[in-house]
């Protein structure tokens, strides 16, 4: 048996490597503008690193529009190290890209450039091998606002600023991190996202309520093991499937399977059912693997999700929901505002969940605004976007500069 693993390892080295020298070649030849540098005043001054394959995109897809914002004030560059990402970014990213395999491309391209902030959307071992150039601002942004233990990563004392969402995160570093100027290093913008407008890909009954079911995946680490997909997701996806009275968008999380393959095959049976049932039904029942996220806040009338960036997406818009109990004793689940006032869904009542979002449905959740308040500020449209546009702009050009441009509130 290990003859034959070491044996599928050794052949799947080769492929893989076959694979990049052969995008490579193609991008040498076919695809130079991923090498574009630009001069004088069109020189880029705003990155985005992003050094990751292509499973992990949704962590930079998200930020798109911000970005798209942002490029209408400065020049922007998304910075890429593997080239099969580079040439999917360059199908689908509004912006730029310059991929840089090497330290040696990397170092030519800050040379030629005039960056002086650069954006990181995750935690990549790579990031360290750009974060060695002195003169641009390190700012995290992460790819959405949590409870997980994620947020709270010692390693955001590399950054020079973290762009964080509200008081919530402030608090929730100044908990955890030690050595940690929060209020120094910290700028508040809200959640920037919530001010764009996603199109819908497909239309739903306006006649039932839609319920979003958006679980993360199964974690790579005991203490990330928030997934309910086996424990929560069969029996509620189920349950709503034959009450009859509802839309459901199933929309699992990207990463889904990778490191079990039971909860892979969950999500299969889930969308088998939903698919299936969908035949016959009034309702639609959609199982959602789109590339854009977005859309579902505005589709939804609740939403069931897990500890996770999902949750506080949807806890923007004030609709009810549900954040599921992880039924893994190692997830670390801390006392969090949030949490401790969302209604939580056990695996044990999984099931009720049709009677219990008709319940939520007809009931107003007085602690919903407080709450909003504290992790994401103001919430009215266009302000989260305003606030991510200045403290950008600061960075670049200067507080006296940054109030001199024209902002629009408006997404």
């Amino acid at each position: 048996m290990k003859v034959f693993h070491t044996l599928n390892k050794v052949t799947s080295h080769a492929s893989r490597f076959l694979a990049t020298r052969r995008q490579r070649n193609f991008i040498d030849h076919h695809a130079t503008e991923l090498f574009h540098a630009p001069t004088g005043e069109d020189r880029y001054k705003v990155a985005v690193y992003f050094a990751d394959e292509m499973i992990n995109a949704y962590q930079i897809r998200q930020w798109y529009e911000p970005m798209k914002r942002l490029a209408e004030f400065l020049p922007i560059v998304v910075i890429v190290r593997r080239p099969d990402t580079a040439l999917a970014l360059r199908e689908e990213c509004p912006l730029p890209v310059h991929y840089a395999p090497s330290i040696e491309d990397v170092e030519r391209l800050v040379d030629s450039q005039d960056l002086r902030l650069v954006f990181y959307v995750n935690q990549n071992v790579s990031n360290f091998q750009m974060m060695r150039f002195n003169e641009p601002d390190h700012v995290f942004i992460c790819h959405g606002e949590s409870e997980k233990a994620y947020m709270w990563s010692n390693q955001l004392k590399a950054y020079d600023y973290v762009f964080t969402a509200g008081r919530a995160a402030q608090d929730r570093l100044a908990l955890h991190l030690r050595n940690f100027e929060t209020q120094k290093r910290t700028r508040l913008i809200g959640r920037p996202q919530i001010d764009v407008t996603y199109p819908a890909p497909t239309t739903l009954n306006p006649e039932l309520p839609t319920v979003l079911y958006a679980p993360t995946w199964e974690g790579d680490r005991p203490s990330m093991k928030y997934g309910s997909v086996v424990s929560h997701g069969e029996k509620l996806v189920e349950a709503l499937i034959n009450d009859g009275g509802f839309n459901i968008i199933f929309r699992p999380h990207p990463r889904s399977g990778m490191s079990s393959d039971a909860y892979g095959k969950a999500v299969d049976r889930i969308r088998k059912k939903l698919e299936t049932a969908n035949v016959a039904s009034g309702a639609q029942l959609i199982f959602d693997d789109s590339s854009q996220w977005g859309w579902q806040w505005s589709a939804s009338d609740a939403c069931i999700t897990d500890i996770s960036a999902a949750a506080y997406d949807f806890l923007a818009t004030g609709k009810p929901m549900f954040v599921t109990k992880p039924v893994a004793r190692e997830a670390m689940v801390t006392d969090s505002p949030a949490l401790s006032k969302l209604p939580a869904l056990s695996c044990e009542v999984a099931a009720n969940l049709p009677s219990l979002v008709r319940g939520a449905l007809a009931e107003e959740n007085a602690d919903f605004n407080e709450i909003v308040e504290y992790y994401f500020g103001d919430v009215t449209h266009g302000e989260s976007m305003h606030r991510f546009l200045t403290e950008s702009l600061k960075l670049v050009v200067g507080e006296i500069q940054s109030e001199k441009l024209p902002l629009r509130r408006a997404a």
